[in-house]
């Protein structure tokens, strides 16, 4: 499913932004000409119950011993572009949108997103964003928090 299809049917605003290809979210940041930390990055994690959904801001790195520990899981690591590509058929891998739920998987949040009004993501590919209401997206997703992210 679109995400933006996802949005439009539950009446939640939010704005396409058409931008040049980027291939990360740093870049997506700079293209946008927004801050980084406003940038949602999407990683996908592979841990003993299965995967995960991780949204951290675009100059952050997950801490996977610190989120292992949140999650009470001793082996996570990043998954593999295979993994997903499967997991996410819809979308071009590295642009996958913070929405684990749609793809029935869990997704977890580090909680320096939830200090900005709102926040910027990949929108199922490396040439278009969505901007939306981080409140609204709280509200669809639900995601787990914690703190779990280092300095790039």
């Amino acid at each position: 499913m679109k995400i933006d299809e996802l949005l439009a049917s539950r009446r939640i605003p939010f704005e396409r932004l058409p931008h040049e290809p980027a291939y990360t979210a740093n870049r997506v940041a700079q293209t946008l000409h927004v801050r980084g930390n406003d940038v949602a990055k999407t990683v996908v994690l592979r841990t003993r119950r299965g995967y995960v959904v991780a949204v951290v801001p675009a100059p952050m790195r997950i801490d996977l011993e610190k989120l292992g520990r949140q999650l009470n899981d001793d082996d996570v690591r990043i998954a593999s572009e295979e993994e997903i590509a499967q997991l996410f058929p819809d979308c071009e891998v590295g642009a996958m949108p913070p929405f684990g739920s749609v793809y029935h998987l869990p997704t977890v949040i580090d909680d320096s997103l939830a200090e900005d009004e709102r926040i910027v993501f990949e929108a199922q590919s490396h040439d278009a964003a969505i901007r939306m209401n981080y409140r609204d997206y709280e509200e669809i997703e639900h995601p787990i928090h914690g703190r779990f992210t280092r300095q790039s």
